[in-house]
């Protein structure tokens, strides 16, 4: 693995946007260089150290997905080598941890599919019996496998602000019924593929988030990054029970840490600044990635 990258600072590109994990610049007008840090981010927040390996590991699953999804949907990927757009001082900021991609007009909806309840989704079905506006059977317990994959999304928040879980009618609103109706379709055919691929090697996907953005044709395209533990939550099949948090390839390790971490003396708030993350938690939530793609590499 490389040094730990916290924050990227190319010259040679403009700088467009740094998000919760990437880094993106201009490359012209039709390009962008995502560059994934090593940046964790927990309940919105960005932590202050990074996390050794953890872009280089997402980038390559995000390439093995982009590689078995693509009789789906069409994604952004050029195809180009992202050190091809640096200067020679600038490739190991770059280098295994790049995509060279497309630049797209991005849907403002974070397209969740949820295969089992959990999260915010197991909250919102306890006091509800529902997740976004969509009816539940009685008697779902914590981790429980839904009868069908439901599409429950959320409107994209600004950096260093929390998602929120809208209803489909609302999706409507925001972006037509053709354009709605197509990603839902699309994104629960996304999961249901990587589930099935996930389940042959010993994993359980229990819920993922897709973005997607329009070309200039109009055509959906798959963006940013996919199937990666940053956007879903991967178990281990083996050691998958029924009404408890599964232990998990994902960011679930830091979420429980967190849950019982204190700032100044008093529970964190889960909002700016994080709490300083001790070299335990940093290596055990590297080693889970680094297991998660152990697992899933053909």
């Amino acid at each position: 693995m490389t040094t730990a990258l916290h924050t990227s600072a190319l010259t040679s590109l403009p700088l467009l946007a740094r998000g919760k994990v990437r880094d993106n610049y201009a490359v012209g007008d039709d390009r962008i260089l995502m560059v994934a840090s090593d940046r964790i981010s927990a309940f919105d927040v960005i932590m202050g150290e990074p996390i050794p390996g953890k872009g280089e590991l997402l980038t390559k699953m995000a390439l093995f997905w982009f590689g078995k999804l693509g009789h789906i949907c069409p994604n952004h990927l050029t195809g180009e080598a992202p050190e091809s757009v640096v200067t020679a001082d600038e490739v190991a900021q770059v280098k295994g941890r790049s995509m060279l991609v497309k630049r797209l007009k991005p849907i403002p909806v974070e397209a969740v599919v949820r295969g089992y309840l959990a999260g915010s989704g197991w909250q919102e079905y306890q006091h509800h019996q529902a997740v976004c506006g969509v009816p539940l059977p009685k008697g779902l317990k914590n981790a429980s496998p839904l009868p069908e994959p439901i599409f429950t999304p959320a409107a994209k928040a600004a950096v260093g602000d929390h998602d929120e879980n809208i209803t489909y009618a609302q999706v409507v609103e925001m972006i037509g019924a053709s354009l709605a109706e197509k990603i839902r379709t699309v994104s629960i055919a996304l999961y249901e593929t990587a589930r099935d691929v996930a389940a042959k090697k010993g994993i359980i996907i229990a819920d993922t988030k897709f973005e997607f953005g329009l070309d200039p044709n109009g055509n959906l395209v798959l963006m940013d990054e996919v199937l990666t533990p940053d956007s879903s939550r991967y178990w281990p099949a083996d050691q998958y029970k029924e009404g408890v948090n599964p232990p998990s390839y994902d960011k679930q390790f830091l979420r429980d840490w967190l849950e019982t971490a204190q700032v100044q003396g008093k529970p964190w708030s889960k909002s700016p600044p994080a709490p300083h993350l001790p070299a335990e938690v940093i290596a055990q939530t590297a080693a889970k990635y680094q297991e998660a793609w152990e697992k899933l590499k053909d």
